[in-house]
């Protein structure tokens, strides 16, 4: 993740060039992991930072700050947020890198959340603020014939049963930003700094109309993250458009190959919501309707994310 340079750059350039926003201020890393945002947050001017990791990492973060010099400026406490005391009632700005794959795939969000609504002053920031997941439609028969097809026929036997699981778990993966056939459609846009945790469970309509005559395969998820209380607006695409990131793009195939002519629209809708018996992983509900010239489908699709 280190070096997922769209990822670390960017919260590098949003810390140092808005150093103003954590001169004099006390700050709050969540899931901190070896340190890197608290250290840049310290050396932007934080009067103290105080980064929370529950995994081991937390003892290579209390060596790296030391062996950095800024262990008179950031704490490191090793636990999860929800069990630690942190030593001050409150504090200015919560920074966290909480985002997983198809954005809510084992996230850290209800932690954020928990942070904001423990710590945080009333006019306080959270860092990043907003979220937003967004879909588009691809041509992907050469893999899909790789990864789901190769199931039918096995040296000679039916594994079929196997295609099946094959097509229930979505697949992350980098998408050749040419094979996007429909234009790109926001789903959901959340707002760190306002919403509850029940916000990330939602069901939102999607027209994804074709932009050439081809075929689609799968559709595909990825999102944007933004700092909006910067002096000008920052963030990051994880889009097939944009620069390659660790969380690469999330890729929903279809049971249907689906022949779509230019201005045609596939339409549904997409329900997401965390597992009930892991909320890390992701229930995901699509439906979708295409009544094109060559091609008239309706169908149902779950899909599961462990």
């Amino acid at each position: 993740m280190l070096k997922d340079t769209v990822r670390t750059k960017t919260y590098q350039n949003v810390i140092y060039q808005n150093s103003f926003l954590f001169k004099n201020k006390v700050v709050l890393d969540v899931g901190a992991g070896t340190g890197i945002l608290s250290l840049f947050c310290a050396k932007a001017g934080a009067k103290h930072v105080y980064a929370v990791e529950c995994s081991l990492m937390a003892d290579m973060a209390k060596e790296i700050v030391e062996a950095n010099g800024f262990s008179n400026v950031i704490t490191v406490l090793k636990g999860k947020v929800e069990e630690i005391a942190l030593p001050v009632a409150h504090v200015d700005i919560i920074i966290s890198e909480w985002m997983g794959y198809f954005l809510l795939f084992e996230n850290m969000l209800n932690t954020v959340l928990y942070a904001r609504d423990k710590w945080l002053l009333k006019d306080g920031i959270v860092l990043p603020d907003k979220a937003s997941l967004y879909l588009t439609a691809i041509e992907d028969a050469e893999y899909k014939d790789d990864k789901i097809e190769f199931w039918n026929s096995v040296y000679g036997f039916d594994m079929s049963c196997i295609k099946k699981q094959a097509m229930v778990e979505p697949l992350v993966d980098t998408v050749d930003q040419n094979q996007i056939v429909t234009n790109c459609q926001l789903l959901k846009t959340m707002d760190i700094s306002k919403m509850t945790p029940g916000d990330a469970s939602f069901t939102a309509p999607f027209k994804l109309v074709a932009e050439r005559n081809d075929y689609i395969h799968a559709l595909v998820a990825y999102f944007d993250v933004s700092f909006t209380k910067c002096h000008k607006l920052m963030g990051f695409s994880t889009g097939p458009r944009s620069k390659a990131t660790h969380w690469k793009q999330t890729v929903l195939y279809l049971e249907d190959v689906l022949t779509i002519c230019e201005g045609e629209a596939l339409v549904g809708s997409m329900t997401v919501e965390p597992n009930k018996k892991n909320p890390r992983d992701v229930e995901i509900m699509l439906k979708y309707t295409l009544n094109g010239r060559h091609c008239q489908v309706s169908r149902t699709q779950h899909y599961k994310m462990r």
